[in-house]
């Protein structure tokens, strides 16, 4: 019976699939956000303004969520390139919304690196 439970639990070490996140995430709670080390160094200026931007209406940990996730916290809907792209345009043209169309492009940029970091396997 011990030979049989040890073959099992060797097995399923085996088969099972290590989940992970590929993108690195510093704090938590309503302090989630990713960790600033992993952001490549020509996007640490936009990880910046993306942290500034953005906090203004709501906490990183709903974008850092998004990312690992890939489902919007709040709509239950898919978070990919897309949605990213959606995103962006309806914050640029949101009402007392302080963001240029650079800043929220280069953000774009930035979470698709994100977005693309987490996928790969």
């Amino acid at each position: 019976m011990k030979t049989v439970f040890m073959a099992l639990c060797i097995l399923a070490l085996f088969l099972s699939n290590p989940a992970y996140a590929r993108v690195k995430t510093a704090g938590n709670g309503d302090s989630l956000n990713f960790d600033v080390e992993t952001i490549p160094p020509d996007l640490r200026q936009t990880f910046n303004t993306m942290n500034k931007k953005c906090t203004q209406c709501h906490s990183m940990e709903m974008v850092v969520t998004a990312v690992l996730t890939g489902v919007c916290p709040e709509t239950k809907q898919p978070f990919d390139r897309q949605t990213v792209k959606a995103y962006g345009i309806r914050m640029i043209h949101k009402k007392n919304a302080d963001i240029s169309k650079k800043e929220m492009r280069d953000i774009v940029v930035l979470l698709n690196r994100l977005l693309d970091e987490q996928a790969k396997k």
